[in-house]
């Protein structure tokens, strides 16, 4: 059934943070100046690979204003691992850029003249850098602990993929590629923190600040509640700022300073701090000469860095992402996490499945053309249906794919421009499973003046987290937007929300607060009906007020009503759990796209003319952020496909500046964006929303190449394309 009219929620609103931001009153982690606060710095490994055979630091704790200097041997009597990786190196350096020491210092120029007086005496070892290394067999281990350098391996089967090759009219074999990115976060990371005996206190640019507080309680031996985490605005994260990552180096280096401490990136710094992995995907497809899809094979590679990070985890998903959200009866996928002598790799949006829906999607265009089948077409064909299974233990699909696929043909005007002599037009399809862990609990505090408090730990990235919700508890209790206020995450009194990632916070966090105001919304009802001497059901929520028939009572009446005075509050309680869908994922994510590329083959650049952007958005909440979320996430899929990449040589990450590492800009937009949201109302979140954001990466890469290939017919399977890589194939076809 449709939605009755609403008044905030699918409305373009301000956003609730909007002004902050412009007049420069929000505060991010740099901005923050805590009463006694020293300046650290982070001395890093220049080898690859080597051994630690002594630190000598004394030089640098006798330079004037240095309060302390931190190396392994301090964090002696730690739990001194996370996620795999040391808190700093620990008797040997993994990749370039290493933590090896760290300084805190009464200003940061002191502390970074104290890094050059710190004597580090290293035996190099030799390094794997990239793939082909890490996976020789003469690689040296970059884990001793290991037989080998492969640190996660996810396996998927359904089917007897033998059988369904054998089955198979006709079969296609490819190798695709994709580079290691940076996701280029405007704000750094950045860390404060300081250790007393009341416990641990962190100001973090964290995506997921109750798992950072997990870890840094393992680290030190503490429990969770002495950890305290506070997060202001983030200036951006796109992943890399999911999980921990230096914050218990810096907690370590308060420790020994006995104060406050803040530590933040540079630039440089936080491309060997996380990055996306590098992939190779080997894809083997059979099919049916009249297109259906029968049996897939992939084997997957994944360039995880010196630690494994979340590297397991983007294998699992790449595992699955590759096949596409396509019905396939025999399937045998295989992708391993590899750990090479580079910056680790981590969370980066849409884990894992830029790099496979590149190769999947690219793929299916070269069915396609040797089939002689419009690649739409091949593509409805073969697309799941509500409820159908993509892989063994996972929720059926959820959404209407074909739907979305026939509103791209028609607003991109597929079959007439892709039909016009050497029109240089592809599409591309995604769907991945999305949600991560469905835990998020939420808190909203009625005041005696009439206002909300929202107590919610998704953190505020520029998304627009912080104005979806409170769109939802406006619509939910009939209040103005400028009467609710959402604030940052604090583990000390935020209640527990498992990360923000993964497009989970409108689905879960507002599901989440939807039940929060339900709860007040309930408890405000029930004062009405005793105050009107109604049933609650005949009492109606309206503009901060109750009313039933000519009666009326303000919240803050109500308040006084049940207080007997001008004190008080009213609490509603909200949370959401694995109940929300039972088996995983929580939603599907749903996006497509067109491009119409022109090139100029004398020097091989790409020029993308038109881009057009499907999301299935379930509900939009905000349109205009989902549209904003869309294009943003466009963008980001055009700089790792035309020009992204980070340039390892011997070990050295050789373009780690923003001069060097090219990213988009406004020259790189196409000359026309169009995206268009589908609202099926379908989803598991509030009024029907399903998550989005993640889901208009994915199909850049592919929809490029592919109209690479049908407008000038050449197909490349390495990213990025760059105008020597267009050019060099352009000429190579031409002789």
């Amino acid at each position: 059934m449709p939605n009755k009219q609403l008044r905030y929620v699918g409305q373009n609103v301000a956003r609730v943070d909007g002004v902050e931001k412009v007049t420069g009153k929000a505060k991010f982690t740099g901005d923050l100046v805590i009463p006694g606060m020293l300046h650290g710095k982070i001395l890093r490994s220049p080898y690859p690979h080597a051994r630690i055979r002594g630190i000598d630091a004394s030089r640098a704790e006798m330079l004037p204003g240095v309060v302390a200097v931190l190396t392994a041997a301090d964090i002696s009597d730690t739990h001194p691992y996370y996620n795999g990786r040391p808190v700093i190196a620990i008797e040997k350096v993994r990749y370039v850029g290493e933590p090896v020491a760290a300084v805190a210092a009464v200003d940061q120029r002191t502390a970074a003249e104290a890094l050059a007086l710190i004597q580090v005496k290293y035996e190099e070892l030799p390094a794997a850098v990239g793939l082909d290394a890490a996976r020789a067999k003469d690689a040296p281990l970059i884990h001793e602990n290991q037989h080998d350098n492969i640190c996660g391996h996810e396996h998927v089967e359904k089917g007897n993929i033998g059988q369904g090759f054998a089955e198979s009219d006709e079969i296609f074999e490819d190798t695709f590629t994709f580079p290691m990115v940076y996701h280029y976060a405007l704000e750094p990371h950045s860390v404060i923190a300081d250790f007393n005996d009341e416990g641990i206190t962190v100001w973090s640019s964290a995506q997921h600040p109750f798992q950072v507080r997990g870890d840094i309680a393992k680290v030190f031996g503490l429990h969770p509640t002495k950890v305290r985490m506070v997060i202001p605005f983030l200036g951006g994260g796109f992943g890399s700022k999911s999980y921990t990552k230096f914050e218990p180096l810096v907690v370590a280096l308060a420790r020994k300073a006995r104060g406050p401490v803040r530590i933040c990136n540079s630039v440089a710094e936080s491309m060997l701090t996380v990055r996306r992995h590098a992939a190779r995907v080997r894809l083997k497809t059979g099919v049916k000469r009249d297109g259906t899809l029968v049996a897939r094979e992939a084997e997957i590679y994944l360039d995880t860095g010196g630690y494994a990070d979340n590297g397991p985890q983007v294998a699992i998903r790449a595992a699955t992402r590759v096949l596409g959200p396509y019905r396939i009866p025999h399937i045998c996928t295989d992708a391993y996490a590899v750990y090479t002598n580079s910056g680790s790799a981590g969370s980066f949006r849409a884990i894992g499945a830029p790099q496979t829906i590149f190769a999947s999607e690219s793929q299916m265009d070269i069915i396609a053309a040797k089939l002689g089948m419009d690649p739409a077409e091949l593509r409805l064909k073969n697309f799941l249906k509500k409820g159908e299974e993509l892989r063994p233990k996972l929720r059926g699909m959820d959404a209407n794919l074909a739907s979305s696929l026939k509103t791209l043909v028609w607003t991109s005007q597929w079959k007439r421009r892709s039909k016009k002599k050497g029109a240089a037009m592809g599409l591309a399809c995604g769907a991945t499973n999305a949600g991560a862990t469905p835990i998020s609990v939420a808190m909203v505090r009625l005041q005696p003046d009439g206002t909300i408090a929202v107590f919610a730990g998704s953190t505020e990235m520029g998304q627009g987290v912080r104005t979806v919700l409170s769109q939802i508890i406006a619509e939910e209790l009939s209040l103005p937007l400028e009467a609710i206020h959402v604030g940052g995450a604090d583990t000390k009194v935020t209640p527990y929300d498992a990360s923000t990632g993964s497009s989970r916070s409108t689905t879960l966090m507002g599901t989440a607060v939807l039940r929060a105001a339900r709860d007040l919304k309930n408890q405000l009802l029930k004062i009405g009906a005793e105050v009107f001497r109604v049933k609650p059901k005949e009492v109606q929520l309206v503009d901060g007020a109750m009313i039933c028939g000519e009666m009326r009572l303000s919240f803050c009446e109500a308040m006084a009503r049940r207080f007997g005075g001008a004190g008080g509050e009213l609490i509603g309680h909200g949370d959401v759990g694995p109940e929300i869908t039972g088996t995983l994922p929580v939603f599907w994510e749903i996006g497509m796209g067109t491009a119409e590329l022109e090139v100029d083959e004398e020097t091989g650049e790409v020029t993308i003319k038109r881009y057009v952007s499907v999301a299935d958005v379930g509900k939009a909440i905000h349109p205009e952020g989902c549209i904003g979320q869309e294009e943003g996430a466009a963008m980001m899929g055009i700089g790792h496909t035309m020009f992204e990449q980070m340039i390892y040589e011997g070990g050295q990450l050789v373009n780690s500046s923003l001069v060097d590492y090219r990213v988009p800009t406004f020259s790189d937009v196409p000359k026309e964006f169009h995206t268009l949201l589908v609202e099926n109302e379908d989803g598991p979140g509030p009024h029907g929303a399903r998550g989005m954001g993640e889901g208009g990466l994915v199909s850049v890469a592919p929809a490029i190449t592919n109209a690479l290939a049908r407008g000038y017919g050449v197909r490349i399977r390495d990213l990025p394309l760059t105008p020597e890589r267009v050019w060099r194939t352009l000429r190579e076809k031409k002789k």
